[in-house]
C-alpha cells in the first residue's frame, strides 16, 4: 500500500531561529503586532510503499535521522495518513 507520510522538521526550541526572527521583523513592519513568536521549518511529504503504517513511519524515521534533519539543530515529527481502500466499481 502507498502511505502518505508527513515529516515536520523544526529548529530546536532552545536555539535561535534566524529565519523566524526575520519573518517576525517583517510581520511587525507590516503592522501585524499580535504575533508573539515565529519559528520556520520544513514540511516534507513522502509517498511510501509499505505493508503497514508502522513500517511507513519507520522508513520515514530512518530517512529523517540519516538525511532530512540535523539532530544537532533540529527535531522532527512524523505523521502517517492511512490510504483509502480501493473503491469497488459499480
Amino acid at each position: 500500500m502507498i502511505y502518505t507520510v508527513q515529516i515536520k522538521v523544526m529548529p530546536l526550541k532552545e536555539l535561535l531561529d534566524p529565519q523566524g526572527k526575520a519573518v517576525m521583523s517583517g510581520l511587525v513592519n507590516m503592522g501585524l503586532t499580535g504575533v508573539e513568536d515565529v519559528r520556520v521549518g520544513k514540511n516534507i511529504s513522502l509517498q511510501v510503499n509499505a505493508d503497514s503504517a508502522d513500517q511507513a513511519k519507520l522508513m520515514a524515521e530512518e530517512a529523517s535521522k540519516k538525511l532530512l534533519a540535523n539532530p544537532v539543530m533540529e527535531y522532527f515529527e512524523i505523521s502517517c495518513e492511512t490510504p483509502n481502500p480501493p473503491q469497488a466499481e459499480s
